[in-house]
């Protein structure tokens, strides 16, 4: 029997689940089930068809409740908050105070945060109906709003993972202090985000902030012998401003002359792909670029053991698990200097970290690489090793179930 088999069912939450964007969740939920707990995904709507394409996100849709699907049904609703209120009156009326107290300002928000409320006992009544101990989400926002008003309607403690950047730039609006106040443990994926939530929560509660990554299986990620002309290079990533994927497109056309036979491929989709497209030709790139679109998660493992290097020129990230997949992969990367990136890549060793938005330090960066197999392969040997050390889900899914289970470690220096 595992050591962590008499924690309890635990409940995970999150706005959209499985997206591909999220797969690290999947990942941690299947690494947690694998230590033996029980774990229930729940989400608060389904995700588009367009943001799932694996074989593990469909099976995981099948398994996952959906809050804003089940509340949507009057009868439901009305069933979930009379069973709530006649239960436990006085935790009823208290998430219904909690609710309307931790509201941003405006008509608007205000409706959301009843929404919230009436949400939450939908929640409540499936988490009751299959005896979870605990509720953890992902993110400090929407959904974590939900998770805290149902753990006060509920009894059921709740913790949550903290990613950033964005939640950092509305702390306040989605009143981060009083969510860590009230969470069990928060799970901070970097130093930088633990800072943040130093930042925005009381004194007393920072013994509470637990750094525990988001991990990866080193084992799914190899490098391949590359048969190409000239060196691949990979970007993966939502095409949308905040991941500067502008910034590489120059930088590659600059060093075009210099290493005719690179070539660029774009993993990902989203608002900018066809002006991202536009500047390609423009900048005289046609046939030198693949745009790929989205892929699932063993399609991008296969795009990183074809790569040469993996490139992430971001203006605000959390930690890129895309970064520690590339590494695992045994490949160099660059990525911007912002958040928590410099705890995962070390610079001049594992890859190179870059001034966000330094389009000359980028192209000098891509440049050395392109021009260096020796000096790839190896950061790409060094970048693995760290990702082994201490980036491995099993390790932080250990982490989680210590957590789960009220031992009060997590690891709160961060170290494995």
């Amino acid at each position: 029997m595992s050591q962590f088999s008499a924690t309890g069912p635990i409940a995970y939450m999150t706005g959209s689940y499985p997206m591909i964007s999220h797969t690290f969740i999947l990942r941690e939920i299947q690494a947690l089930r694998r230590l033996g707990l029980t774990v229930h995904p729940c989400a608060a709507r389904r995700p588009d068809a367009a943001d799932f394409t694996g074989p593990d996100e469909i099976a995981a849709l099948d398994e996952t409740f959906y809050v804003l699907a089940a509340a949507k049904n009057p009868l439901r609703l009305a069933t979930a908050h009379g069973t709530a209120l006649a239960r436990a009156p006085g935790r009823w009326f208290r998430a219904l105070k909690l609710a309307l107290r931790t509201r941003p300002p405006g008509a608007r928000a205000l409706a959301w945060q009843i929404f919230y409320f009436l949400e939450a006992a939908v929640l409540v009544q499936h988490l009751r109906a299959r005896g979870v101990h605990h509720i953890h989400n992902h993110f400090g926002n929407s959904s974590c709003s939900l998770t805290m008003i149902a753990s006060e309607m509920s009894g059921i403690p709740y913790s949550f993972t903290l990613h950033g950047p964005a939640i950092f730039f509305e702390a306040h609006w989605w009143r981060l202090d009083e969510k860590i106040a009230r969470a069990r443990f928060v799970a901070c994926i970097s130093h930088f985000a633990r800072s943040q939530a130093m930042l925005f929560s009381d004194q007393r509660h920072w013994d509470r902030l637990k750094i525990i990554h988001c991990g990866v299986i080193p084992a799914n990620y190899r490098k391949e012998k590359a048969d190409a002309p000239g060196p691949r290079v990979l970007f993966v990533g939502r095409l949308a401003a905040v991941k500067g994927a502008p910034l590489l497109l120059r930088a590659f056309a600059a060093l075009a002359e210099r290493h005719p036979a690179a070539r660029l491929a774009i993993v990902g989709d989203g608002p900018d792909r066809a002006a991202l497209e536009a500047e390609a030709r423009a900048l005289g790139l046609s046939g030198r670029v693949d745009f790929l679109g989205y892929q699932p998660q063993g399609a991008v493992a296969q795009e990183l053991a074809r790569s040469d290097m993996l490139v992430l020129p971001s203006f605000a990230e959390g930690v890129p698990v895309v970064l520690m997949e590339a590494m695992a992969a045994s490949l160099p990367v660059i990525a911007s200097r912002v958040a928590g990136v410099p705890e995962l890549v070390e610079d001049g060793v594992s890859g190179f970290v870059t001034p966000p938005g330094d389009l000359e330090t980028l192209t000098d960066r891509l440049g050395r690489l392109l021009g260096d197999a020796e000096l790839r392969a190896r950061m790409g040997a060094a970048g693995r090793a760290k990702v082994v050390a201490e980036f491995d889900v099993e390790t932080e899914a250990a982490k989680l179930a210590r957590a789960f289970a009220g031992d009060g470690d997590g690891d709160g220096d961060g170290k494995g």
